[in-house]
């Protein structure tokens, strides 16, 4: 959460220096180099608007993949979850099957992990992990266990592994989502109108001048590079940890081993 904070507050800081800035030269260039004071009026509302329709672009740069990783998070914990529940419901079936589910469980768990994490930073999971849990559910469909509970028991780890795969289409769902379409573009492109504007509202700045528009041009890099960085759930800044698979796996030693 700490990497979260930094990000959120960074591109903040990013957004509003930028706009601060502008304000800053828009202003000077309505009060120093035009001497018509409508003229002067025009400017300075003219880069407000510019200043407000980045602020509203870079908003949506940020919160969206904002919201998405948080979402994303949440679905993990689900899904890790389903993977606990599933780990239990094996305890009940009949010796070697329930050990033998349990451990295909742990293995599972421990390639998404170790594997199929770094891939998600890619914005896919590949298929050995799905090919694993549909070995599994077919092992599992094909057992013929005898008594009522070992046949309850049965039932139960298929609804649970049905938890399991919708909680892992689900992730596979969060890992392609990206911000909508032209977002970072047109954050790039109303960035650089609201720098160049000063220009060309007829302003020649000089010297000290031109610091304010160095740092505007500065900050903008900042600001897209950090909404680059957070554009997939998986990776940059916002990226979502294996936390949930890791906490299932510490459930994994609380759970009585199957019978």
């Amino acid at each position: 959460m700490g990497m979260v904070m930094l990000v959120c507050v960074l591109a903040v800081v990013a957004a509003v220096g930028l706009v601060g800035l502008a304000a800053l030269v828009y202003r000077l260039i309505g009060r120093d180099t035009d001497p018509t004071e409508s003229r002067g009026v025009s400017v300075g509302h003219a880069g407000s608007m510019l200043s407000s329709l980045f602020l509203l672009v870079f908003a949506i740069a940020v919160v969206v993949p904002w919201a998405s990783a948080d979402s994303a998070r949440q679905n993990t914990y689900t899904e890790g979850q389903a993977l606990v529940e599933t780990y239990w419901a094996a305890a009940g079936l009949p010796a070697p099957d329930a050990a033998r589910v349990q451990t295909e469980l742990r293995d599972y768990a421990r390639f998404v992990i170790s594997r199929e994490w770094p891939l998600m930073a890619a914005g896919r999971l590949g298929d050995e992990g799905t090919t694993r849990l549909e070995s599994l559910r077919t092992a599992v469909m094909n057992l013929r266990p005898t008594g009522e509970d070992a046949r309850a028991a049965k039932g139960q780890v298929l609804d649970r592994m049905s938890d399991l795969f919708s909680a892992r289409r689900q992730r596979a769902a969060d890992a392609k989502s990206t911000p909508p379409a032209g977002v970072l573009l047109l954050t790039v492109v109303t960035g650089v109108v609201v720098i160049v504007f000063p220009f060309l509202a007829g302003a020649r700045p000089r010297g000290l001048a031109l610091v304010p528009l160095t740092l505007m041009a500065m900050l903008l890099g900042v600001g897209v590079y950090l909404a680059q960085d957070i554009s997939r759930p998986f990776s940059g800044g916002l990226a979502v940890r294996p936390d949930a698979f890791v906490g299932a796996i510490d459930e994994f030693q609380r759970i009585p081993e199957g019978r």
